[in-house]
């Protein structure tokens, strides 16, 4: 099998080759319909399969003899506890919360809000609410309040499943009362919160519907599967609207099941018995296809890892992960191993671990810059797989197929196309472009298995968010070119892009070239608003541990590099040291946000992000400056 093969097949002979795909699990009645148009006029894979996505990922992993096989790893530095669940313990777990919750009258179609950290209850839960064909929706643990209540003001959950706190490092921090305020602040009430407590933090059941975990779930009958339709609704996970109102992606059961576990071979892999690790986080799209769908859908041991790649409780953390579980591929963003670079540059801690079992290091979520992607080809000696996707789409769009063929890698781009997607680079007309020639990248209908069908109650803001701007094709607010050889370079959102006098340039052309300087640990460039040239490009730094260099000589280097590299038009001209970025939970820099506080206009720092101390950090910096 090679590449190209697979791919041509799958643009040439979609209805084949998926329908080929779709066999490779076990269906209660088989798809009576390949592709086909439902009433939206939308395209949908494998109407008329009936199935269900948590028998598939437990149960008949226990009827196939499997039930004793490692399911689930929860390594949790921040608690100091490591538990293993097998197939057969894990589906108990789940058919029990499945009763609590149909004990509470949670049935097909009802909707139950997850806000916990990353604990086995927060898998368990998911599995749980697929069982009965219930539509989950996890919100990252510590959300705040009012965004916690517009998702529930949205989806109308009957019940949310939360847990009394999260541990970021050394810091606890109490979920319930977010809970509560978020509740109040909401006009739709659930009839129900359970409240897993945590001994580090315990939190009140103040409220008339306020349940105990461990009572609830001992109280609870075990319950079998549902049999759904292959198009039903599995679960809404809420991504940024640029209105600001949350859009609620909406997953179906059936395709995402035969996308998962078509990637988790083709793209990462593995097979039934591997150890597969997603570090990531349950309220996020990795989170649900990495960690808690695809791995157990393939019949993996998935990790579950509740702690950061630093100071939980170094730098080491991950290779000793890797080491005690014997991980085969793993899959993290970029900016974790920024820090890992940052703490431990000579990657000297990885000599402490074997980590022999690794066999491929994935990174995605944002762009994996080059002088990141060097280090870990240097420091693993393993293949390095930059690979490019979306909430929306639920897995790859572009990858370099462990599974299939592994092609040469070049930095800075994601490889090519995965099979299922045809995608292109149209200019602002929609006229598509040759190599290297940067547009907006778009995805030819129909979409592949496992991507979103609508959004959540607004099918109409679907059609306009994503089909609107280029009619038969979904935008994907990502701008990029393809070299060539067909290579794909994604270099930002449409949005990123910055307008020097009439020249556009990509923020990740610029970061690239900055990034490349030996004292550079991280960077973000983004366009601040310049009387004559309409926009210039500011570059915020963070310098590596140990850099003694004069901040003026450092900006004189580096505006000579983008100079060279990219050209004078740039107009790069100036370069701040800052202690940190500010980044989303998931490591995606807010090159918005820093724009508007430059150019003196409103922000506010979005609920994503990681610690919103630092933004008056970076003020006081350009204050000075």
């Amino acid at each position: 099998m090679s590449y190209d093969s697979e791919y041509q097949r799958s643009l040439t002979d979609p209805e084949g080759f998926w329908e080929d795909q779709a066999r490779e699990l076990p269906w209660f009645e088989f798809p009576s319909s390949i592709l086909s148009k439902d009433e939206n006029q939308t395209w949908r894979w494998f109407a008329g399969g009936r199935m269900n996505t948590a028998w598939l990922a437990l149960d008949r992993h226990v009827e196939a003899g499997r039930g004793d096989q490692v399911a689930l790893i929860y390594d949790s530095p921040v608690t100091g506890q490591v538990r293993k669940f097998t197939y057969a313990q894990l589906t108990d777990q789940v058919a029990r919360v499945a009763g609590g919750l149909t004990a509470l009258g949670v049935g097909k179609g009802d909707r139950v809000v997850i806000y916990m950290p990353m604990v086995p209850e927060a898998a368990i839960s998911m599995l749980a609410c697929a069982r009965i064909g219930a539509v989950h929706s996890v919100v990252f643990g510590g959300f705040a309040p009012r965004e916690l209540a517009t998702r529930i003001d949205d989806a109308q959950p009957k019940v949310i499943l939360c847990a009394s706190c999260g541990i970021e490092v050394n810091n606890v921090i109490a979920y319930k009362p977010l809970v509560d305020e978020a509740i109040r602040l909401a006009q739709h009430k659930p009839a129900h919160t359970v409240l897993l407590q945590r001994p580090q933090q315990l939190g009140e059941l103040n409220g008339p519907g306020d349940l105990d975990w461990q009572a609830w779930v001992e109280q609870s009958e075990p319950v079998g599967w549902v049999e759904l339709d292959s198009t039903d609704p599995l679960y809404v996970l809420y991504t940024s609207g640029t209105t600001g109102k949350p859009k609620g992606v909406v997953r179906d059961n059936g395709g995402h099941a035969v996308a998962l576990n078509y990637s988790m071979g083709a793209v990462y892999g593995v097979d039934a018995g591997d150890v597969y690790w997603a570090a990531s986080d349950v309220g996020w799209v990795v989170g649900h296809s990495y960690i808690v769908y695809g791995p157990l859908i393939k019949g993996c041991a998935s990790i579950l890892y509740e702690g950061k790649p630093v100071r939980t409780p170094d730098a080491g953390a991950y290779w000793r992960v890797i080491a005690e579980h014997r991980v085969k591929s793993f899959f993290v963003a970029p900016t974790a191993f920024r820090a890992i670079r940052k703490e431990d540059p000579d990657c000297a801690l990885k000599a402490d671990y074997d980590i022999s079992s690794l066999e491929y290091q994935f990174v995605s979520g944002e762009r994996l810059d080059p002088p990141t992607y060097h280090w870990l080809q240097d420091n693993l000696g393993i293949p390095v797989i930059d690979h490019w996707w979306q909430t929306e789409t639920g897995w790859s769009i572009c990858a370099n197929m462990a599974g299939v063929e592994l092609l040469e890698t070049r930095p800075g781009s994601p490889t090519l196309p995965v099979p299922g997607y045809d995608l292109r680079i149209l200019d602002e007309n929609g006229r598509e472009l040759g190599p290297n020639q940067k547009g907006a990248v778009v995805l030819k209908e129909p979409l592949p298995p496992g991507c979103l069908p609508t959004v959540w109650g607004d099918h109409q803001r679907y059609l306009d968010a994503y089909f609107g701007e280029y009619p038969g094709f979904y935008l994907t607010g990502d701008g990029g070119y393809r070299d060539e050889d067909g290579y794909v370079y994604i270099m930002g959102r449409i949005d990123d892009v910055i307008n020097v006098a009439g020249h556009r340039l990509s923020t990740g052309e610029l970061e690239e070239v900055v990034a490349g300087h030996p004292a550079v640990a991280e960077c973000a460039v983004f366009g601040v608003h310049d009387e004559d040239k309409g926009q210039v490009p500011l570059g915020l730094l963070v310098l590596k541990d140990g850099v003694n260099i004069a901040a003026a000589d450092l900006q004189a280097e580096l505006v000579a590099m983008v100079r060279q590299n990219v050209g004078a038009f740039a107009n790069f001209k100036r370069a701040l040291v800052v202690k940190r970025l500010p980044k989303t939970r998931s490591g995606k820099i807010l090159r918005q946000v820093l724009r508007k506080m430059v150019d003196g206009e409103a922000y506010s720092a979005p609920s994503t992000i990681d610690d919103p101390a630092i933004l008056p950090e970076i003020a006081q910096v350009l204050a000075t400056q």
